[in-house]
């Protein structure tokens, strides 16, 4: 009998995404941001994103045996609410509510949960919805997908899903076990988004912005150990600085932050603008260092024996993004193999719940090896929406393909060009892989500021990342580790960081796509052919999309960044547009 679940995320208002399992197989994902064109989509449920799933698989909702939603009702006697009411004793009417109303974010979110499936055609008398917890979502999206069959250590860190914070267990034979659980406010994500906040980008955006300013700054500058302790096996959250609500938060122009005043007091104002310099650069080296040291000390804590005994790790919520970390976790002697959710954030949550329902259903999920999961266009319709986009684009199809386009491509890299790369289905997750990208040759000098000027508007202290062969991997970053996501950031070999100098960060690192042909052949091939031309098979990769924006999802959203950028030359599948000038 088929057993086919949907998941829908959303739960915490921002990042809603849909995710299909048929048989224990990850048909289709998206995020809703990406049809919308509304980073984060904000108060928006998954309605785009779940109908494209449904239509890529062939399927009317009345063939959907169960949608799993990554968020689920805590009990009165758990611990979770009584925690956050006690923690939070100084906003009394916040206290009070998660005793006596503690569920009420779920009940809405089901409300709209279901609003959405009867939009979408589903009989809601019919329907069966699964709650999940978000951790466990998240837990699930790690070690279900992850493919490990030994003994698996699990951790999940985030903001805060209904009331838990961070997660600490294992799976074994396809079981997933709770350990430990911190509750709100005690939540390193929290801390880092408070940190972020006050550097001047956004909670749930900028937090990869701070990792990315922290080499240039000296941790030692400043001690930040009085914002976070964790000591008995216990994370405790300074209040009075940061992870606040209600009275206690730091107003500027009328809005309120997740830090306080206090905070202002012992660091100065929050920084504005886009100049990464003096203090700030310090403050996030202190905060990257204080969230490495506290999450290393959980993980030894409480999962050192499992990780001792297997050395396999599972990790994910939006703390597994922070790929400093998880160069850390890697060089750790007793960790044999980490695998990082691709979309380890709350959108990566519809995976989990569907992959969890799945499992307790006794259908066991495939290991995720590509997030190669969205839409995909025809040379027909790119061809369509060329002829119709107001522009006016000169475009011509390239004869065979797979072959021309690989050829035609890696020359105009060669050749210190920029590209835009629209090639099959849309990736999953935050990172371009090489299915809508902006691509550079990475030893062509000048090539990453010319992008960062001319296309995507952003600060130019953000470090551009490499996708490589598989072949270039083991040398250049010196390890056979797999790394098909660009979750890990790793030590550059001092040969390649003169060969490929725009994709290696201040530190020495890059944070690196390994790639394997199986999952993406054009892709490969172009790489293949870039190496024939200037010895290196490595690509710069940024995602395609200008600062502020969802990435691309279809060929109209290409053609409008495109004429809204300086870019010369966009790729889609093998129609190639070239702009004069």
């Amino acid at each position: 009998m088929s057993l086919t679940i949907l998941g829908l995320s959303g739960a915490l208002t921002h990042d809603p995404s849909a995710a299909l399992y048929i048989d224990g197989r990850l048909v289709a994902a998206a995020e809703e941001e990406r049809f919308v064109r509304d980073k984060h989509a904000k108060n928006r449920m998954p309605y785009e994103a779940a109908k494209f799933c449904l239509a890529f698989a062939g399927i009317k909702p009345r063939d959907v045996d169960v949608v799993a939603i990554p968020f689920a009702p805590i009990g009165i006697t758990e611990k979770a609410r009584w925690h956050y009411a006690k923690r939070y004793w100084y906003a009394p009417d916040r206290g009070l509510d998660a005793i006596v109303l503690g569920n009420r974010r779920f009940h809405r979110y089901k409300k709209r949960i279901e609003w959405c499936l009867a939009q979408l055609g589903f009989d809601l008398k019919k329907v069966r919805i699964e709650a999940v917890e978000h951790h466990l979502a998240h837990a699930s999206s790690a070690y279900h997908c992850s493919g490990f069959t030994e003994k698996t250590a699990i951790m999940g860190i985030d903001g805060k899903g209904e009331y838990a914070t961070t997660f600490f267990g294992y799976g074994e034979n396809g079981r997933i076990h709770k350990i430990k659980e911190f509750y709100d406010p005690d939540s390193l994500g929290g801390l880092y988004g408070a940190i972020t906040e006050y550097l001047g980008f956004e909670m749930l955006d900028g937090e990869y912005k701070v990792m990315g300013m922290a080499p240039y700054g000296d941790p030692s500058r400043y001690d930040f150990s009085r914002l976070a302790k964790f000591e008995r096996g216990e994370l405790v959250i300074n209040t009075d600085y940061a992870n606040v609500i209600g009275l206690r938060r730091y107003k500027e122009q009328g809005k309120g932050y997740y830090f306080s005043p206090k905070l202002i007091d012992w660091l100065g104002p929050m920084r504005h603008g886009d100049i990464a310099d003096d203090p700030y650069i310090h403050y996030a080296a202190s905060m990257q260092k204080l969230f490495e040291d506290l999450a290393l000390q959980m993980m030894d804590h409480y999962l050192g024996d499992i990780l001792r005994e297997t050395g396999r790790l599972a990790f994910a919520g939006g703390g597994a993004l922070n790929v400093k970390l998880n160069q850390k976790i890697i060089a750790r002697p007793e960790v044999k193999e980490l695998f990082v959710q691709p979309a380890s954030g709350d959108s990566g949550t519809a995976v989990g719940a569907a992959s969890y329902v799945s499992v307790q259903r006794g259908v066991a999920v495939e290991k995720m090896e590509h997030v190669y999961l969205g839409p995909r266009y025809t040379n027909e319709e790119v061809v369509a929406a060329c002829a119709r986009h107001p522009a006016q684009p000169t475009w011509q199809v390239l004869e065979d393909g797979d072959v021309a386009v690989p050829q035609r491509i890696a020359r105009i890299l060669a050749d210190g060009h920029p590209v835009a790369w629209f090639q099959g289905r849309m990736e999953f997750g935050p990172r371009a892989l090489g299915g809508r990208s902006i691509l550079g040759c990475p030893s062509a000098p000048g090539v990453a500021d010319r992008i960062n000027e001319q296309i995507k508007f952003r600060e130019r202290w953000r470090p551009f990342c490499p996708s490589m062969l598989d072949t270039v991997g083991p040398q250049m970053l010196q390890t056979d580790h797999p790394a098909p996501f660009m979750t890990f950031t790793f030590e550059v070999a001092e040969e390649w960081k003169t060969r490929v100098p725009e994709v290696v960060h201040e530190d020495g690192t890059s944070r690196a796509q390994v790639l394997r042909r199986e999952f993406n052949p054009r892709y490969y091939d172009l790489m293949k052919e870039l190496e024939a031309l200037t010895g290196n098979g490595v690509v710069l990769n940024t995602s395609l999309n200008r600062r502020g924006e969802p990435m691309i999802c279809s060929p109209t959203d290409a053609l409008d960044m495109f004429f809204g950028s300086d870019l010369q030359y966009l790729v889609m599948e093998d129609v190639l547009v070239v702009k004069e000038g």
